[in-house]
């Protein structure tokens, strides 16, 4: 069955979770037949390892991991492709594949346009 994994960067500020959370649950609902986790890089219990367990936990063999990311800095390149690697040597059996960052994309553009028009 296929599964999402949705990293986030993470922050010390909690609230910046229930924004990601708030994304996921839009997201969600548009993929309602995907289980779908998050795990974030820094500064929470729910880091990668622990998506990946609750994911394999609903019965998940095949899991893309879609960053929240905008650029393709070094936890894309690197960081994340390495703990998915890690995860991977004990868990032969799961399919893993990597989605892209957020990048450029005409419609992050409109959300971008909107918030201008509401500070001008």
């Amino acid at each position: 069955m296929k599964g999402l994994l949705i990293v986030g960067h993470g922050s010390r500020r909690k609230e910046t979770e229930q924004i990601l959370e708030s994304v996921v649950e839009m997201a969600r609902k548009k993929l309602p037949e995907i289980p779908a986790e998050i795990a974030y890089m820094e500064f929470s219990k729910r880091d990668i390892p622990a998506g990946l367990d609750s994911l394999i936990a609903q019965g998940v063999d095949d899991i893309a991991v879609v960053p929240y990311f905008l650029f393709d800095g070094v936890h894309i390149r690197e960081d994340i492709p390495q703990m998915i690697g890690e995860y991977k040597s004990a868990h032969t059996e799961i399919k893993f594949k990597m989605g892209n960052p957020l990048g450029a994309d005409r419609r992050l553009a409109a959300v971008l346009a909107d918030r201008i028009s509401e500070c001008l």
